[in-house]
Formats: C-alpha cells, structure tokens, sequence
C-alpha cells in the first residue's frame, strides 16, 4: 500500500520539484534527475498539447504542467509503469502541490492521452 513515505511517491515529488522550478531558469540546464525527461519535452509538451486541446502549453499552470511532463514520461516514453498507477500519483500530486482544480484537469488530460494511444489500463 502506498504511504506518503514511499520512494516512489517521494522521487516524483523531487521530479516535479525540479521540472516546476526548472521552467523558470534562465539557463535551463536540467538537473540529472530529470536531464531524461527534458530531452523528450518537444514529444511530451506534443502529447499535452493533444491530450488538452482547449489549454495552450503557456495557458497551464507551470506546476500542472510539470506534473504532467512527469507522467507522460512514466506513461510514453519509459512505459514501465502502470497507467492506473501514473494517473493515480498523478492525481495526488495535484490535490498536494497544485489548486482546486489540477487533479481534475490533471486527471482529465491523462484520460484523454489513454484514451488517444489506446493505452490498456
């Protein structure tokens, strides 16, 4: 069972971290832990743009945005987790670092990129 002092949880909290603060550098040097992610943004930042269409990149919180960057690499580009696990971290992520309504647009837009890819859950 998943707690708040999982690994798991606690590494994608370090990801969003980065990722969130990352999109405000001026140099935009990618700390390790995310340098992976980074080099496959032009495809993720793709995937958000269709998965929500009616919310360009620069209209998305920066905070909702590097939470899904994070889950769109976990889902597409790695694959090795489950597409019910990636939404579910997802989702709390959201209800913890974002506002009222990220998990549900969080939650959405990762419905729709499953939905797209015809992704098994």
């Amino acid at each position: 069972m998943k707690t708040s002092k999982d690994p798991r949880h606690l590494k994608r909290i370090k990801i969003i971290q980065d990722l969130f603060s990352w999109s405000f550098s001026v140099k935009k040097r990618a700390p390790s832990d995310i340098k992976e992610i980074v080099e496959h943004l032009s495809e993720i930042d793709s995937l958000i743009e269709k998965s929500a269409p009616n919310r360009p990149l620069t209209q998305i919180n920066r905070i909702d945005l590097a939470i899904l960057r994070n889950s769109i690499f976990e889902l597409i580009i790695k694959g090795d987790t489950p597409p019910k696990v990636v939404v579910d971290e997802a989702v709390e992520l959201g209800k913890e670092f974002g506002s009222d309504s990220t998990s549900s647009f969080v939650n959405g837009a990762l419905g729709k990129l499953i939905e797209i890819k015809k992704i098994r859950t």
